[in-house]
């Protein structure tokens, strides 16, 4: 019986490992919300992925999407569209489903307006 139990537990684990390693096929996710931006404050500190966060790069965060993932984001307003990578984990803030950096928020336009209705579709 404990045998029985013991073997149940690894399978259990062996399939939450699997599709904790899942990647979303491209052209699947498709995601509403808003978007904001971080720039200097954490220009040259690590991000969740390890790497160097550089404010001048097309780069994101985003709370589930695997690192490395690209993303086309669509701004409902003024119907521009940028592609980032993701490397980063956030935003933290309800509401919110992406963190741009500075040159992806600069290209849509919202720097001054600090957040922007988006469409996010994995590339």
């Amino acid at each position: 019986m404990l045998r029985a139990i013991r073997l149940l537990g690894a399978l259990l684990s062996l399939v939450l490992f699997l599709l904790s390693c899942s990647t979303t096929p491209k052209g699947t996710f498709f995601q509403e919300g808003y978007a904001s931006w971080y720039g200097k404050k954490f220009h040259g500190r690590s991000t969740a992925s390890g790497e160097t966060y550089n404010m001048f790069e097309f780069t994101a965060a985003h709370k589930t999407l695997p690192f490395g993932t690209r993303v086309l984001v669509h701004s409902k307003r003024s119907g521009k569209t940028v592609e980032v990578r993701i490397n980063d984990r956030g935003p933290f803030i309800s509401g919110r489903v992406i963190d741009l950096s500075y040159a992806a928020a600069k290209e849509l336009g919202i720097i001054t307006i600090g957040q922007e209705d988006v469409e996010l579709r994995v590339r």
